[in-house]
This record gives structure tokens, sequence and C-alpha cells, in this order.
């Protein structure tokens, strides 16, 4: 399937006032499974939306085919985007640069170059975020190495990679991911680094992987645990 002249024609359909249509995700990087749906950045004017709103976020259905769609005016879009500098994951960045326009133009162009120098520099992170983020780890960490239960120590081997990972890539100036991207964020950071910490993970080695985690966060300023204020 044309997945770039389906999202044209749903937008044409759907919002035929937009000035951009951005085609994201994993139909954009070709990576596309039996379940994904088709992601989707529309900017343009209030005029696509009903009355008092600037935005909508929504999975929608057209042609058989799902599209998650992010929908917003300019004034929204930089709104949402500052939301998800604060967490540290730029989500409509994302979608801005690294997807395939559908419908390009002045607007598209004009948004690309405000948000790139930010993307490129990275999270800013305060000192105490980064404490309170060894704190989580280094509590995390506890938790697994005295937790006997299966499936208590799977959950919190799974939750120690988590943090961690995101620990490791706001400490080095990297946006975080969740879910199945932060894997690939990682790798794309550091694939050996990933891969010390994976391997345990993986093979239910738990021990093994609060070893690496105890060899990361020392590098990253080691355990922080009592006298700490959050």
């Amino acid at each position: 399937m044309d997945h770039d002249a389906l999202a044209r024609r749903f937008v044409e359909d759907r919002f035929p006032a937009a000035e951009a249509a951005v085609l994201a995700g994993s139909t954009a990087r070709g990576e596309r499974t039996a379940t994904s749906d088709v992601d989707l950045l529309v900017l343009g004017p209030a005029q696509m939306f009903d009355a008092d709103e600037d935005s909508l976020a929504a999975t929608l259905a057209f042609e058989g085919e799902a599209f998650e769609v992010f929908a917003h005016t300019a004034g929204a879009f930089e709104r949402w985007v500052e939301k998800d500098l604060a967490r540290h994951r730029p989500l409509l960045l994302n979608m801005l640069f690294e997807g395939r326009p559908v419908r390009a133009g002045a607007l598209l162009d004009r948004l690309r170059d405000r948000w790139s120098p930010v993307r490129d520099a990275g999270p800013r992170v305060e000192p105490h975020e980064l404490d309170m983020r060894r704190y989580i780890v280094t509590d995390v960490v506890d938790d697994l190495r005295d937790a006997t239960d299966p499936l208590e120590r799977r959950v919190l081997a799974a939750t120690l990679f988590e943090r961690l990972g995101e620990l490791l890539l706001v400490s080095h100036g990297e946006w975080i991911a969740t879910g199945k991207h932060l894997p690939r964020r990682l790798r794309a950071w550091d694939p050996v680094r990933t891969e010390r910490l994976s391997a345990p993970l993986l093979a239910d080695d738990h021990a093994g992987l609060v070893a690496a985690a105890e060899v990361e966060l020392e590098a990253l300023g080691g355990r922080l645990q009592a006298d700490f204020t959050r």
C-alpha cells in the first residue's frame, strides 16, 4: 500500500484546511507490523477544529487503516512541545523532523527552523532531578537484590532497566524514550553499554543486572539514599 498517498487522501478528507502534514512513526521508517497504525502530525489553522479548540489527539479510521492523529494549530503545537520538553521526551518534535511530509509549506519550514536548535541541544535537566533519578535507581537496585518472589523480581528487573536507561540518557544529554522506543534509543546512544544491561535482563540474570546497574550508578555519582531530600 502507498501510505503516503493514503495519508494525503486522509488529510484532504478530514483536515482539508491543513497547512502541513507529516507521516511519522513506523510507517515513515518502513518498519510497519501487522498491527501498526499510521502516525500523522497535522498542522494548520483553527478552522480545522471545533469551536474553542486548537488541537486534537485521536485515533481515526480511514480506508481500513487506523490513523493516530496529532493535529494542532501553530500555537497549540508550541504549547504541547513545551510539555514534551519538560518530560525530556520530544514526541512531537520527533514526528516533525523524522517524519515524511505529505503536505508541505511555509508553516512546516518555519516550525522546523524554530525547533531544530532546541531538539539538537538535548534536554535541560536540573541537578536535583538527576539526583532524584539516581535516588530512585538506588532504591530499585536494593529492592531487586532483596526480592525473592519470582514475579516481583521480573517486574523490578524491568523497572530497573527502564529507570536506569532514562537516567543514562538524560545524564548524557540525550532525549528520553518510553516503551519499545527506550531500548532503540539506548542502542542508538551506546550499543555496548546497552548490551551490558540488556543481556542479564533477557537472561533473567537478576544478580548480573544488579551488578551492571551498580557499575553505571557509580559512574553517575554513586548510590544516593541517606540524607537526600526529595
